[in-house]
């Protein structure tokens, strides 16, 4: 139990952290927060409701990696790497990536919501 207790606190700090230091995790914890509502808007069903937050979520959880990936890559060198700049687009490809795919549930779900289907 105690190793859990100490999990959490670790990762509310890693949360603290990003949300002081990255305009992006700002961003997306706003996003996550509209979402909930907007879901029960949207979603035609309960599952629809729970998949749309989800993608959302999702894109925080990638936006958080990539974060310490650019975190951990900077303490590494602040010097020019293109290796290491190769490894940060890759990260921000990963983000766009889930972005896109959030995007696309999210459209599907108002088109389905609008009789589109």
């Amino acid at each position: 139990m105690l190793r859990f207790w100490r999990a959490t606190i670790n990762s509310r700090n890693g949360l603290a952290f990003a949300l002081r230091s990255e305009q992006a995790i700002r961003e997306e914890v706003v996003a996550l927060v509209l979402s909930v509502p907007l879901a029960w808007l949207v979603g035609a069903t309960v599952m629809r409701r729970v998949e749309l937050v989800a993608t959302v979520v999702l894109v925080l959880v990638i936006e958080l990696l990539n974060t310490a990936i650019e975190k951990l890559a900077d303490r590494l060198t602040m010097d020019h790497d293109p290796q290491i700049g190769r490894v940060k687009d890759m990260g921000s490809a990963a983000v766009g990536v889930a972005l896109v795919m959030a995007g696309l549930f999210w459209l599907f779900a108002v088109a389905e919501r609008m009789g589109a289907f």
